[in-house]
């Protein structure tokens, strides 16, 4: 293997990163499918591309299609540790996405609809893309 490949792939983290990992990575597989598919109250494309485009990310229903498929196989990716760096890179750039087009204006505390809880995950996302993807993760088993 290379080493840009190997780098893609290699871990130093242990088994706390990767229980992180897999429990953030659950959250976003949640958040994905409720705008794919409308699970665990969520709202479908078409709804949430209104939403989208209501807020200025237009065109609204490309913009759920891509948060909705980036939230549930980047979180996917994460939970079996499979790409979780780049799965990581898409998230963290997703969170910053909605960190600033709806919550900072609110401030940090959720119960305002802050961005407190985007920020936690911005953290957990950025652990996976600076550390890799934990002891636990196929990423670790193919760089073996």
């Amino acid at each position: 293997m290379n080493a840009s490949i190997t780098a893609l792939f290699t871990t130093r983290a242990g088994f706390g990163l990767s229980i992180i990992r897999i429990l953030i990575g659950v959250i976003f597989m949640a958040h994905g499918a409720q705008k794919l598919f409308g699970m665990f109250g969520g709202y479908g494309l078409e709804a949430t591309g209104q939403w989208m485009e209501s807020i200025g990310l237009a065109p609204g229903y490309l913009m759920a299609l891509l948060s909705g498929a980036v939230e549930f196989f980047g979180g996917l990716a994460l939970v079996i540790g499979l790409l979780a760096r780049p799965a990581a890179l898409g998230l963290g750039v997703l969170l910053l996405v909605a960190i600033f087009s709806v919550h900072f204006d609110n401030g940090l505390f959720m119960s305002n609809n802050g961005y407190e809880f985007g920020l936690a995950l911005l953290g957990g996302t950025l652990a996976v893309l600076f550390e890799g993807a934990g002891r636990l993760s196929l990423d670790r088993l193919i760089a073996r």
